[in-house]
């Protein structure tokens, strides 16, 4: 019987996912989902490689550069029009501030130990500099997100698309 504190990660399940990796996503945006949170981020491209290549942020200093360089391509994605890209850049930015408050919050960034039934492990263990870094790109995430044409994209495409 699986446990019950077991992360819903390790079940995951590629074949019902709606993202998939042999797509296109520049050549068919129609074929893209906005889904929850990051969904998808690690996965479509040609996206993923064009912003993912920016995303760091092991220090304040890097992750303000990287934040600023997604936030960048975020609005170009939006100059062009190019919904998904600027969804996908949003993600980024969100996800830099996920993971960089999982390292603040777990030393290692491990919130599982996989050894003990995925017991969860202390909290409050990481590293403060993984929480400003956590910070500048929470802010760029917000103003991406509360970008108004984003917005208006946003919600014409999951009407129309999903």
């Amino acid at each position: 019987m699986p446990s019950a504190r077991k992360p819903s990660y390790l079940d995951f399940d590629l074949e019902t996912y709606p993202w998939k990796q042999d797509i296109d996503y520049k050549e068919h945006p129609e074929k893209y989902r906005v889904g929850k949170g990051e969904q998808g981020v690690l996965i479509c491209e040609p996206y993923k490689s064009k912003i993912g290549q920016f995303w760091r942020f092991k220090t304040p200093e890097v992750a303000k550069a990287s934040s600023e360089k997604i936030l960048e391509m975020f609005h170009e994605y939006i100059l062009a029009n190019d919904f998904v890209g600027a969804d996908m850049a949003r993600k980024y930015l969100q996800m830099g501030y996920t993971r960089a408050r999982r390292y603040a919050n777990y030393k290692g960034g491990k919130k599982y130990d996989k050894n003990q039934d995925y017991k969860p492990l202390e909290r409050g263990t990481g590293s403060a500099e993984k929480a400003e870094s956590a910070a500048i790109f929470y802010a760029a995430y917000k103003m991406a997100e509360a970008h108004p044409i984003y917005k208006s994209l946003k919600s014409d495409w999951k009407k129309r698309l999903g």
